[in-house]
């Protein structure tokens, strides 16, 4: 008797649901600079990431110095936002 089962892989679409959820959580938590930056540019995050890696490694690590500029000019143009246009709730 042969062992096969017409049910998907579960153990594999859990690795990969948690793989998914742990991208968001960095995506989201890490500022989002490259992605940010990507539909700005109409250009895939992934490349952006990648490119930043890569001149990390080239330059030393001096692009972490950009990014961090650029994380912290997001998150005040963002807090900016809210406290210049309030909604209703907060009213």
């Amino acid at each position: 008797m042969e062992n096969i089962t017409k049910f998907p892989n579960y153990e594999a679409i859990i690795r990969k649901n948690g793989m998914n959820r742990l991208r968001y959580f960095v995506e989201d938590q890490i500022f989002g600079v490259c992605a940010n930056l990507g539909e700005k540019l109409k250009f895939p995050a992934s490349s952006i990431r990648l490119y930043f890696i890569y001149a990390t490694f080239m330059t030393f690590g001096s692009p972490i110095i950009l990014y961090l500029i650029l994380a912290f000019w997001m998150q005040l143009r963002q807090h900016w936002r809210r406290h210049h246009s309030p909604t209703i709730w907060e009213l």
